[in-house]
């Protein structure tokens, strides 16, 4: 049989435009799934990663040369199929009677998805194959219509798609949680100063530099400029968390809207995260039902009362009350001045609401120097999204523009000033009041998936020891 690859009809459009693929002779190819011998027939279940359903083929025992290099076939196996669409005998609307076949990548007997039932754990170890799987084609599939969503929206919105360092010699955060990036040979003798500090102005970029924690700072540049951007790229963290919530390298959303305040992000915020749920219920429904029936059996319920709540509003001071009064004993303590945790976060939305709250004016210590300082010196115009089982899942604020506080703010928290002498710049070149928020890619296609683990979230995840593919 000739190969001729642009011939190709992928599954999913064969599902969209039954009527027109009915009774045709068309090319198609993809992995087999599973296999099943009988005396007359042998039946194929093929998928190309286009779609969750499997596509059904027949091969009749009268087509003797295809029947016999069938039934050579092992699950995992690649191929390439001609044959006539007819209506589906079964389930499915639609199946084929093959006419031609070619094997094009056989697999050997330690293939590691002959098994019909694999865990999560095992399936991280072979991250290079587990795309195959039903779980993880849905998590990629829905995984790509979050990101085409995310610009959709605020391309829609007046603002546009940016691209920050992901090389930086700054840390937004101010943790002190980073990679560094040096061209230094560890084999050799490190360059010195007199003081014993390693010579940096020998390395490549002749300053420390680090792997970004966010892009937050640049983007407040361009914002400045363009008048509202948003970055949706990778971000490093060297934090030692072993934890399902955590990765050492994940990607971040962070819109930054010059003119804007911190009550017109968090209604960007919470009109985000609607359109993200609405975006899934429209162009995932399939993923949404598998997920559902697997992973999260009211995932359906909780999506839903998100997108039809109004995201309740109230401070930082106001929780802390609720949780004082509420006569619910908490295993980590709520006093005023403390960070409140995902126990916290999960009584405010899943009790005592019951539904997305947005926090705003947490206390200043506890919070990055850049954001803006209330009058009552004691919070900063923050705030953070909280949603139904997951708790926090957006940190925003309104920048800091004073010069002179972000000063005492850097200085509070050890960052010199002078190594940030471009952002505090901007507070002096026409500055403006202006405002943003993060969102960890990965964080919303957990809560959108109902799965539980991140690293079962991202292609190939990289945390504390694991760096194998």
């Amino acid at each position: 049989m000739e190969i001729v690859w642009s011939k190709r009809v992928r599954l999913k459009l064969i599902s969209q435009l039954q009527d027109k693929y009915l009774n045709q002779y068309i090319f198609i190819g993809g992995w087999v799934k599973s296999i099943r011998v009988s005396k007359n027939c042998i039946f194929v279940m093929l998928n190309d990663g286009s779609e969750l359903k499997d596509f059904q083929l027949i091969v009749d025992v009268k087509s003797t040369d295809v029947f016999a290099k069938t039934e050579t076939v092992l699950t995992g196996t690649s191929l390439w199929v001609k044959g006539k669409v007819v209506a589906g005998q079964g389930k499915q609307p639609l199946e084929m009677h093959v006419e031609e076949l070619e094997i094009i990548g056989g697999v050997p007997d330690d293939y590691p998805l002959q098994k019909k039932s694999t865990s999560l754990e095992f399936l991280r170890d072979v991250a290079h194959v587990r795309a195959r799987t039903n779980t993880f084609g849905a998590v990629f599939r829905l995984r790509h219509e979050m990101a085409m969503a995310t610009h959709q929206f605020f391309s829609a919105r007046g603002l546009f798609y940016i691209h920050t360092p992901i090389i930086s010699s700054s840390d937004c955060e101010g943790a002190g949680e980073l990679f560094r990036v040096t061209t230094f040979d560890p084999a050799h003798p490190i360059s010195k100063l007199p003081s014993g500090m390693v010579d940096y102005s020998k390395d490549y970029f002749g300053t420390p530099t680090f792997l970004a924690v966010s892009g937050q700072l640049e983007g407040e540049a361009l914002a400045l400029s363009l008048g509202g951007v948003y970055t949706f790229g990778p971000t490093f963290r060297s934090e030692n968390s072993h934890t399902s919530r955590h990765l050492s390298e994940f990607w971040m959303i962070e819109p930054e809207v010059a003119f804007a305040g911190l009550n017109e992000v968090a209604i960007l915020a919470a009109d985000y995260i609607k359109h993200l749920i609405n975006h899934a219920f429209l162009h995932c429904r399939e993923e949404l039902a598998f997920f559902e029936q697997h992973y999260k059996n009211d995932l359906t319920t909780v999506l839903e009362q998100v997108r039809n709540s109004e995201f309740r509003k109230i401070t930082y001071t106001e929780a802390v009350d609720i949780l004082k009064d509420c006569g619910k004993k908490f295993e980590h303590p709520v006093s005023w001045g403390l960070d409140l945790q995902s126990e916290h976060e999960r009584f405010l939305t899943d009790e005592y609401f019951q539904s997305p709250v947005i926090v705003t004016h947490y206390p200043k210590e506890i919070k990055a120097f850049y954001m803006r300082v209330e009058d009552d010196n004691k919070t900063v115009r923050a705030m953070d999204v909280l949603v139904p089982g997951v708790g926090e899942i957006i940190g925003g604020s309104e920048r800091e523009i004073r010069p002179n506080i972000l000063s005492e703010r850097m200085q509070g928290v050890g960052l010199k000033e002078e190594d940030y002498s471009w952002y505090m710049d901007l507070r002096r070149f026409g500055s403006v009041p202006h405002a943003g928020f993060g969102l960890g890619f990965e964080r919303v296609i957990m809560y959108i998936s109902g799965m539980s683990n991140i690293r079962d979230v991202i292609p190939f995840p990289r945390f504390p020891k694991s760096a194998k593919f």
